[in-house]
């Protein structure tokens, strides 16, 4: 006996299955993004034969996406491991400037020589594309920093390396209608990781430099954006 096809349940499983399809687009665009806002910093760190060395920039620019997992208030409830988030952060090579210890600027032949090694005229950016970030620790005080790892790809001079950086998230609150994050990070590298060789004859720098980050970054909340 052949047994007929039964309309009814044809359609149910279609209706699911557009049902089914629609929920996974929503799932897709539950991504909350963050852009640069001001108060960022870079800042790197290195050491010559002479003294130590420090350029920093006042700006990084780029974005942050996160999904419903992310701890993005103080005190937000989340459960350690893999979390999602994606993003991009750069710098000018040009905003970068040389400073002594004390913060005050130190003089134009260092930047000079800085950027010739960085290799600005054909590489002006230094880009860090966010692949992965897993949480490692939640604060154990509510306005405390939430510690992560963060794994991209760094590109210097033309050379691109993937990297692993200890990260902290520090959730702001909400701040002129954006709720705000402070991330912030150290991670040492080599020159000769991104094909730069130390500089100098006399006057030699180490190989070794250490790059030191706070990014704030910011998302337009729901109220700031209905008000405009």
């Amino acid at each position: 006996m052949k047994l007929q096809p039964n309309p009814q349940n044809l359609l149910g499983a279609t209706v699911a299955l557009w049902l089914f399809a629609i929920g996974s687009v929503q799932a897709a665009g539950t991504m909350t993004r963050f852009d640069q806002r001001s108060g960022s910093t870079l800042r790197l760190e290195g050491t010559s034969t002479l003294h130590d060395w420090q350029v920093v920039s006042p700006l990084i620019i780029g974005h942050l996406e996160v999904g419903p997992g992310f701890p993005t208030q103080p005190g937000q409830s989340v459960t350690p491991g893999k979390v999602e988030a994606e993003g991009e952060a750069s710098i000018k090579v040009h905003s970068l400037y040389s400073v002594k210890k004390d913060g005050s600027r130190y003089d134009d032949k260092m930047d000079s020589i800085m950027r010739d090694m960085l290799l600005e005229t054909n590489h002006p950016n230094i880009v860090f594309k966010l692949k992965e970030m897993v949480l490692k620790e939640a604060p154990k005080e509510k306005d405390g920093p939430y510690l992560f790892e963060s794994k991209g790809d760094l590109s210097l001079a033309g050379v691109t390396s993937a990297i692993t950086i200890p990260t902290t998230v520090l959730p702001l609150g909400e701040k002129n209608g954006y709720q705000t994050l402070k991330i912030s990070g150290s991670v040492p590298l080599k020159m000769t990781q991104f094909g730069m060789k130390p500089y100098g004859i006399l006057i030699k720098t180490s190989d070794d430099v250490t790059v030191k980050f706070d990014w704030v970054v910011g998302h337009k909340t729901a109220a700031a954006a209905a008000a405009k």
